[in-house]
């Protein structure tokens, strides 16, 4: 298994490279494409986390685990649901969940795993789909609850869960992830809020990456949130939520 991550240095300058330890050895060129080590070791002190990809879309994913869809009262879907989060929403390790300007309702979190598209991709077999991706992150989906529903005449999924830095991603991709033995555990303010097995999804990762491509075309770095299970909730100001799958890390936001 290879840990990608981008880093900032201490002088400034944004790159990526392969995680060996505590330090990044550092890549030059293209990490959807062509890459080559370029000698240099960052070592942690010298640098700082980004968001592991810098994706046009994050696809999230809702009523993709049997037990979720079981406590609704939802029956499994034929076809993956799905929403857009845009590429401003992103937010990286270390990075503050920001409540919208004006909004003072409840914002909440929910830990999901990513799925990082690798090549472009549209109308994909299932049997081709692992060509496509590159890894897995960890996802902070965040969302402002109550703009969900403050139109009756429209459920605002984008809007609610679109805000700047609602679309938290890290620390690493982690390639060649085994999720069919890994949970998703949450905890805020050091708290266990979620734990749940990445083996109850309804949709696995290669039939996410194939049946939604011929919805729409996936670009490299493009991420897909597989959806959460049971245990979402709200975060107050100043609390501390972190994700962890067994892995990949711990991705840690503060709002």
């Amino acid at each position: 298994m290879t840990l990608w991550a981008r880093f900032r240095s201490v002088d400034g300058r944004v790159g990526f490279g392969m995680v060996e330890g505590d330090a990044i050895v550092e890549c030059e060129g293209d990490l959807f494409g062509q890459w080559r080590p370029t000698g240099a070791i960052i070592h942690r002190d010298k640098f700082e986390w980004l968001a592991p990809c810098t994706p046009s879309k994050i696809i999230a994913l809702w009523n993709n685990f049997h037990a979720l869809a079981a406590r609704i009262g939802k029956q499994a879907p034929r076809h993956p649901l799905f929403l857009i989060k845009p590429g401003s929403s992103l937010a990286g390790p270390g990075d503050r969940i920001e409540r919208p300007l004006g909004y003072a309702g409840k914002i909440a979190y929910e830990g999901e795993l990513g799925i990082v598209i690798k090549t472009r991709c549209s109308n994909v077999s299932e049997s081709d789909a692992a060509d496509h991706i590159l890894g897995y992150t960890c996802v902070n989906d965040v969302t402002a609850i109550d703009l969900l529903d403050e139109d009756d005449n429209f459920a605002q999924w984008c809007r609610s869960k679109g805000c700047d830095t609602f679309g938290c991603l890290g620390p690493v991709i982690a390639t060649s992830f085994d999720w069919h033995n890994a949970h998703v555990v949450v905890r805020l303010n050091d708290v266990e809020r979620q734990n749940y097995p990445l083996s109850d999804m309804i949709f696995s990762p290669a039939e996410l990456v194939s049946r939604i491509s011929h919805d729409l075309s996936l670009l490299p770095g493009d991420v897909i949130a597989c959806g959460t299970s049971l245990g979402v909730g709200s975060i107050k100001d100043g609390s501390t939520v972190e994700v962890v799958i067994d892995g990949i890390g711990s991705l840690i936001n503060r709002h």
